[in-house]
């Protein structure tokens, strides 16, 4: 595999006479780079009136290599060859260089030129290339090539200071303006013998060369290059081979991409995300860019109009920005009905809300670089999870939350430079554990989490935010704009047939199973534990009647009977002879759910064994009592006529080492959350559960 190297153009402030007389004075030898051991002249020759001075060196340089990799490759150093050609009339040198050492197993090209800038001609651009193909070297070829790209990098750093020492110690020496190159003046009778068919590019040959031909064509800086310091100044430091890459990835745009050229910030955000591989980074902009025009993501900014329900119940806004300057978005996702507003106005319009959010925090990136004179090219989020409950969890919710992080992850990759969540309740963990396997390492390495109110101390927001910009309802002294988000009412709903036309319906009811409750014949659903401590999460929607929810736990395994696999006629597992407290033993209180209502909730296991989700109908206080003890309050007679009840039920387990997994991650970057609170709403005291009535 040919590796390549392309600086960007280098600006040297002072003329080009002057910088070629600093760049002479690293000959014969230069003991600032160390592995350059000396060179020696093996052909020179100037054309006639001195304009084009053409030098070719040998130079030896040390290989700075693992001692086992000299000593099988026999050397310690390596010989290049080097042609210059100076052209003092068109102010250009041009440089070009081969290895002669192992030519045959490795290939080594480089070409840099020196040439007037072309908008101040007393300035001095360089650029530099190389490549290095490998063929073959003893088994070697990678870690060569690895070594080798990592020396030339260096070096390449070394030899602009170098440049600028020589500059400076001219100048010392009071050599501050060289004379530019003028003709001798010729004589009439030369110039009659001069003139003639000869070609005017030859040259006079003072050594064995021969005539090189004509002079080479003056290599102009255009609008189209980076110069290194407009990368300092306004994408940060990069390594060379970092500039390189970044180079490479904007030249293959302007070669192969009809559309709009991403800006450099959005070019170097890619190559970020793939630590700065250049054949990952160009196909995962690739991909992103197609995506683009294909959404015509370009024009959302100037096309997108959210609608008024969302610009009311959306819990999230721009809110100046934080100690460095990044542009600060709050998201209060605990006050936010994210149920609601997916009922309310669909998932694809979400998804376009949250893109343009991405979009405008590219354009705050960029104004911000120019407010505060330092490159600015992601942003801090501060999310606020007060009143986060099971609500959240619903399950069309989440996997459109996930759908939403790999959207961003994919196109906005290396946006986010801080999350500061704060207020964790104790059901975190278990939205933490559904979600943090889609988010790209690096991003959570930018996650500080914060529960109950230690983010008001030392180590807290103050470390990231002004004091006079951390808002109001964190304890701060600044007025928020940001909405406030609550219950989205609804009669604002969709109706069937437009949530048809959104394709949401579809995929809600592809996801939960439908069940109905009959009198005397409750549904079960059993969910066996392997291990003590799991956790076991739910969500249904009452459609039809008033049902009342139970969760029970068994050491003995239901015996399904025939007429259903999985359960009873009826949806019924456990036998009616079973004796509550004996056979089995109830580890959540009953809760009445009534029609309409969504109910979510989770429930960490003691126990391993099998776990019964219990749903009977309920009917109003005054009917016979049941006869299935523990009940007796909430449940009618079981054989009294009555509807059945319908509803919409998930479940999902998550496992121990999944769950605890997700502990150990929020103990590493947050202070104090280390495991689900013990004190519970339950009133057998046996359950780590927060069921919640959302609607």
């Amino acid at each position: 595999m040919v590796q390549k190297y392309q600086s960007p153009v280098r600006i040297y402030k002072y003329p080009f006479e002057l910088v070629m007389a600093a760049y002479e004075k690293r000959f014969p030898t230069c003991p600032q780079i160390p592995v350059f051991l000396g060179s020696e002249v093996l052909r020179e020759s100037r054309s006639a009136d001195g304009a084009v001075h053409v030098v070719e060196r040998s130079c030896r340089l040390r290989v700075e290599a693992p001692r086992l990799l000299r000593k099988i490759a026999g050397v310690e150093h390596v010989v290049f060859v080097q042609r210059n050609v100076l052209n003092w009339r068109e102010r250009t040198l041009l440089i070009e260089a081969h290895n002669e050492t192992f030519a045959n197993r490795v290939v080594v090209n480089e070409n840099c030129s020196y040439t007037v800038h072309p908008e101040n001609e007393e300035w001095t651009c360089f650029e530099q290339s190389a490549s290095l193909d490998i063929r073959s070297f003893f088994g070697f070829e990678s870690a060569l090539e690895k070594i080798a790209m990592k020396q030339y990098t260096a070096n390449v750093k070394r030899g602009k200071e170098v440049i600028e020492h020589y500059l400076n110690e001219l100048i010392s020496q009071g050599t501050s303006h060289i004379p530019r190159w003028t003709p001798a003046p010729v004589r009439e009778e030369d110039a009659r013998s001069q003139a003639g068919p000869r070609d005017p590019g030859s040259l006079e040959v003072d050594g064995p060369i021969g005539a090189p031909g004509p002079a080479p064509e003056v290599v102009v800086t255009d609008g189209d290059k980076l110069d290194a310091d407009y990368i300092e100044r306004c994408l940060g430091h990069l390594t060379p081979m970092q500039e390189s890459c970044l180079i490479q990835l904007r030249h293959w745009l302007q070669e192969t991409h009809k559309g709009k050229i991403p800006k450099d910030e959005h070019i170097l955000r890619f190559l970020r995300a793939r630590d700065f591989h250049l054949d990952k980074a160009r196909e995962m902009l690739r991909l992103s860019l197609s995506w683009r025009k294909q959404h015509q993501v370009d024009f959302l900014l100037q096309t997108w109009r959210p609608p008024a329900l969302l610009e009311e119940f959306y819990a999230g806004g721009w809110h100046y920005q934080d100690i460095d300057g990044r542009p600060l978005y709050i998201l209060r996702l605990g006050h936010m009905d994210t149920k609601g507003l997916m009922k309310a106005v669909g998932e694809e319009a979400l998804l376009k809300h949250v893109l343009s959010v991405n979009e405008e925090g590219q354009k705050r990136c960029e104004g911000n670089t120019k407010q505060f004179g330092r490159p600015i090219s992601s942003w801090t989020c501060l999310v606020d999870l007060e009143g986060l409950n099971m609500r959240h969890l619903w399950r069309p919710g989440v996997k459109a939350l996930l759908r939403m992080i790999e959207v961003v992850e994919d196109n906005y990759p290396e946006t986010l430079g801080r999350l500061l969540i704060v207020r964790a309740p104790r059901v975190f963990p278990v939205l933490w554990t559904l979600i943090s396997p889609f988010i790209n390492e690096n991003t959570r390495q930018k996650f500080l989490i914060y529960s109950g109110s230690n983010y008001q101390g030392p180590g807290g927001l103050v470390d990231y935010l002004d004091k006079e910009v951390i808002p109001d309802f964190l304890g701060g002294e600044c007025v928020c704009n940001v909405p406030e988000g609550g219950l989205v009412p609804k009669s604002l709903y969709l109706t069937e047939e437009e949530q048809e036309h959104t394709d949401q319906l579809r995929q809600w009811r592809e996801t939960y199973q439908s069940a109905s409750v009959l009198r005397g014949a409750p549904h079960e659903v059993a969910v066996e534990i392997l291990e003590g401590e799991s956790v076991i999460t739910w969500d249904f929607d009452i459609l039809r009647g008033d049902v009342v929810f139970s969760l029970y736990h068994s050491k003995q395994v239901p015996k399904p009977g025939p007429q259903e696999p999985g359960a009873r006629a009826g949806g019924q597992l456990t036998d009616k002879g079973w004796v509550l407290g004996v056979d089995y033993s109830r580890v959540e209180a009953p809760l009445v759910c009534r029609e309409g209502e969504s109910i979510q909730g989770s429930h960490v296991t003691r126990w391993p064994g099998t776990y019964l989700l219990q749903w009977q109908m309920h009917s109003p206080p005054g009917n016979v009592a049941c006869s299935i003890p523990g009940v007796e309050d909430v449940l009618t007679a079981l054989h009294s006529p009555g509807p059945k009840c319908k509803l919409l039920y998930y479940y999902e387990v998550l496992a121990s080492e999944d769950f605890r997994g997700s502990m150990s991650s929020l103990e590493s970057c947050t202070s104090g959350f280390s495991q689900l609170s013990a004190t519970t709403s339950s009133s057998s005291g046996q359950s780590h559960s927060s069921p919640l009535v959302s609607r």
